[in-house]
């Protein structure tokens, strides 16, 4: 048993070492000399992307919370019909990655994409100049399909608080 558990405790450190060497590795370049790569991105394009980083997780989760807290505030408060079918439906998006819904929506919303296609067929548009179309090539588009990937978290643990306090 004191064996086992000696390997069990040997083995643990391995994999957190294994889990822990990328982080080191980036410090290592950073604090380190290595041909001034890190010093040259700081000073071109490292504060644009730590605000584009900031200001997409401020929003997905901004979104994520004004999806999920009402559905789970509605559902937990009233029998609504459909009620259990729609508590399954709302969980769903958990099944797909984020990077795939972000492909899938940016393929069917795209200009040369199925809803856009159906669209100009329907009205007579020709090109993109005759109507608005909302872009998920930008940042608040990939706020948009990160919330809808990323609100399931958010409607769970919503939804366990408030049916705990019913």
């Amino acid at each position: 048993m004191l064996e086992q558990n000696r390997l069990l405790k040997t083995s643990s450190w391995g994999v957190s070492l294994l889990l822990v060497l990328p982080i080191l590795a980036i410090f290592y370049t950073a604090l380190g000399a290595s041909d001034d790569v890190f010093a040259h991105l700081m000073a071109t394009v490292m504060s644009t992307y730590a605000l584009n980083t900031a200001l997409l997780v401020l929003g997905t989760v901004s979104l994520a919370l004004l999806m999920g807290i009402p559905s789970a505030w509605l559902l937990a408060n009233y029998s609504l019909p459909g009620g259990n079918w729609l508590q399954w439906a709302l969980v769903l998006p958990l099944a797909m990655p984020g990077y795939i819904v972000g492909y899938i929506y940016t393929d069917w919303f795209d200009f040369a994409g199925p809803i856009q296609m159906l669209l100009r067929d329907f009205t007579g548009w020709t090109s993109a100049a005759q109507y608005w179309f909302p872009d998920l090539r930008t940042l608040p588009g990939a706020c948009f399909v990160l919330a809808l990937v990323l609100y399931p978290y958010i409607y769970l643990l919503a939804r366990a608080a408030l049916w705990s306090k019913a």
